[in-house]
C-alpha cells in the first residue's frame, strides 16, 4: 500500500535517512524541519501518515499531536523519540499517535510500523463506514427457478475480476446481488463500497467518486478520499448508474480503462485496483440510442449481465422471504401469518418487490404485535396503504363505494400512519391528531386496528 508520508524532524540527516528508506518502498514523502510547517503543510494538502519527533524546539512532537486533535486533524501519526521513556509513549499514545519508536531506528522497524499504521488506519475508515451503514444482516432468498438460475450465475462470475451490469426493477435486490458476488470473489477480504448515483446532487458526484483536497470548493474543510479510493483492492457498486451525469461518464470511463484519477483540487495521480459493479432499474441500452448514456461506458460496464426477475415471476419464493423476514432478530420477528394471509399475500404482484414485502412484514409487525394476522386483516392494511398511495396523488374517488366508506378509509389509513409515526404508541397518536385518547381508542377497535391498547 502506498501512501503519501510527512516526516517531521529537526535533524536533516535523519529527515534524508527516513525519507530515502520510506521512498524506497514506493511511498511519496514530504519532509519539514519543524512542527509549525508540518501545520502549515496540513493546511495545504493531505497526507495518509506523519512521522514525527517528539524532541524540536520552539513546538515539539507532544504540543503537535495536541494541535492536530484540537482542529479534527484525525491523519494517523506515528512518533519518534532519542530518549525514549515509558511515560513519554504512554502520553504520546494517549494524544492520539498510533506507535513510538526509539532512536536509532532500524530501516526494517520503521518500514514495517508505517506499515502497520497505514493498514490500521485503513481498517478504522472501513470500520467507521460499515457502523454508519450498519443494519440487519440481509442475504439473497429463494428457491424458484428464476432465483437457482441467478444464483448459479453469481457463483460463476464472482471468482473472476470481469465488470457485472445488475439490472432489474426497484427492491428486487441490486444491492444484495452485488454483495454476493464480492463475497464470492477472491477481493471478499477488501472493502465493499457503494455509491448510489441518483442520491447525490451532480455536482457533487466528482468529490464522491474520486475524493477531493482541503479547501477544493466551499465546505471542503478537510480533505477526504472518495469511493474509488475507499474500494482500493476490492469491490466498488455505482447503483443506479443510469442517473449519472454525462460529464462524469467521461471521467468514469478514463479510470476504468486507465485505473487512475485525480482528487478534486489535487495535481496528484492516484492509481487503484477495484473492480467496478454497476446497477440499474433503467434500460441503459435505450438511453444509449437516445444519446442520454454513453456507448463506450456501456460496453465497458456490461461485460456480464446479471437480471433479477421481479416477485411476481417467482411466487414459490413468498413462503421463504416470509420466514426469513419474520426471523429472531428480523424487525417482523414473532409475526404469526394464518394460511389463508399467507395466500392473500401470495395473490399480490408487489410492485415494489421485496423491499415492499419486507416493509409489510414490518407494518403487520408494528400495528398489530402478538396477534394472529388473518387474510382480512393483510387486506386491511395492505388497501389502507395502497388507498392512502392513490390519495396523496389526487385519487380519492373509487368507483362503486359511497362516501362514508370513502372516509372511513381515509381516516383509517391517517390512524395507522399516526400509529406508526408516533412509535407504535395510540395514546401518542391521538394526542399528535388532537383527538381524546378514549375517542381514538374506540375508533381503533371500529377499524380493527389492533388489541394492545398502548
Amino acid at each position: 500500500m502506498t501512501a503519501r508520508i510527512l516526516i517531521v524532524d529537526d535533524e536533516p540527516d535523519i529527515l534524508q535517512a527516513f525519507e530515502r528508506m520510506l521512498t524506497n518502498e514506493g511511498h511519496e514523502v514530504e519532509c519539514t524541519l519543524s512542527a509549525d510547517e508540518a501545520l502549515d503543510l496540513l493546511d495545504r494538502m493531505s497526507v495518509d501518515l506523519v512521522v514525527t519527533d517528539l524532541t524540536m524546539p520552539r513546538m515539539d512532537g507532544f504540543e503537535l499531536l495536541t494541535r492536530l486533535r484540537q482542529r479534527g486533524d484525525d491523519t494517523p501519526t506515528v512518533v519518534i523519540s532519542g530518549g525514549g521513556t515509558v511515560e513519554a509513549a504512554v502520553r504520546a499514545i494517549r494524544l492520539g499517535a498510533l506507535d513510538f519508536l526509539e532512536k536509532p531506528v532500524h530501516r526494517e522497524r520503521l518500514v514495517l510500523t508505517v506499515q502497520n499504521a497505514l493498514r490500521y488506519a485503513q481498517l478504522q475508515e472501513m470500520h467507521g463506514r460499515l457502523q454508519a451503514e450498519i443494519r440487519h444482516e440481509r442475504t439473497l432468498v429463494g428457491r424458484s427457478p428464476a432465483m437457482q438460475r441467478l444464483l448459479g450465475l453469481i457463483s460463476r462470475v464472482a471468482p473472476s475480476d470481469g465488470r457485472v451490469l445488475i439490472t432489474g426493477e426497484n427492491g428486487t435486490g441490486k444491492e444484495l446481488v452485488a454483495a454476493a458476488i464480492h463475497a464470492g470473489s477472491l477481493r471478499s477480504a477488501g472493502p465493499f463500497v457503494k455509491l448510489n448515483c441518483g442520491a447525490v446532487p451532480k455536482d457533487l458526484v466528482e468529490s464522491e467518486l474520486f475524493g477531493h483536497e482541503k479547501g477544493a470548493f466551499t465546505g471542503a474543510v478537510t480533505a477526504r478520499k472518495g469511493r474509488f479510493e475507499l474500494a482500493h483492492e476490492g469491490t466498488l457498486l455505482l447503483d443506479e448508474i443510469g442517473d449519472m451525469p454525462m460529464p462524469m461518464q467521461v471521467k468514469l470511463l478514463r479510470v476504468l480503462q486507465e485505473g487512475q484519477f485525480e482528487r478534486v483540487g489535487g495535481g496528484r495521480t492516484l492509481k487503484v485496483d477495484v473492480r467496478v459493479l454497476a446497477a440499474t432499474n433503467r434500460d441503459l441500452s435505450g438511453m444509449v440510442r437516445s444519446g442520454d448514456f454513453r456507448e463506450d461506458l456501456f460496453y465497458r460496464l456490461n461485460v456480464v449481465t446479471l437480471h433479477i426477475p421481479p416477485l411476481r415471476e417467482r411466487r414459490e419464493d413468498l413462503p421463504l422471504l416470509l420466514a426469513h423476514f419474520t426471523a429472531p432478530g428480523r424487525k417482523g420477528h414473532g409475526l404469526r401469518l394464518t394460511p389463508d394471509a399467507i395466500e392473500c399475500i401470495s395473490l399480490y404482484d408487489f410492485p415494489g418487490n421485496v423491499r415492499e414485502l419486507e416493509n409489510l412484514v414490518e407494518r403487520l409487525a408494528i400495528l398489530f404485535p402478538n396477534e394472529i394476522i388473518s387474510a382480512q386483516v393483510v387486506r386491511d392494511v395492505m388497501t389502507t396503504t395502497h388507498d392512502s398511495q392513490k390519495h396523496a396523488q389526487g385519487g380519492l374517488y373509487q368507483q362503486g363505494k359511497t362516501l362514508r366508506q370513502l372516509l372511513h378509509e381515509v381516516e383509517r389509513g391517517i390512524m395507522v400512519e399516526a400509529i406508526a409515526a408516533n412509535g407504535n404508541s395510540k395514546g401518542a397518536a391521538a394526542q399528535a391528531l388532537g383527538t381524546e385518547r378514549s375517542h381514538f381508542y374506540k375508533k381503533c377497535r371500529h377499524y380493527g386496528i389492533g388489541e394492545n391498547e398502548m
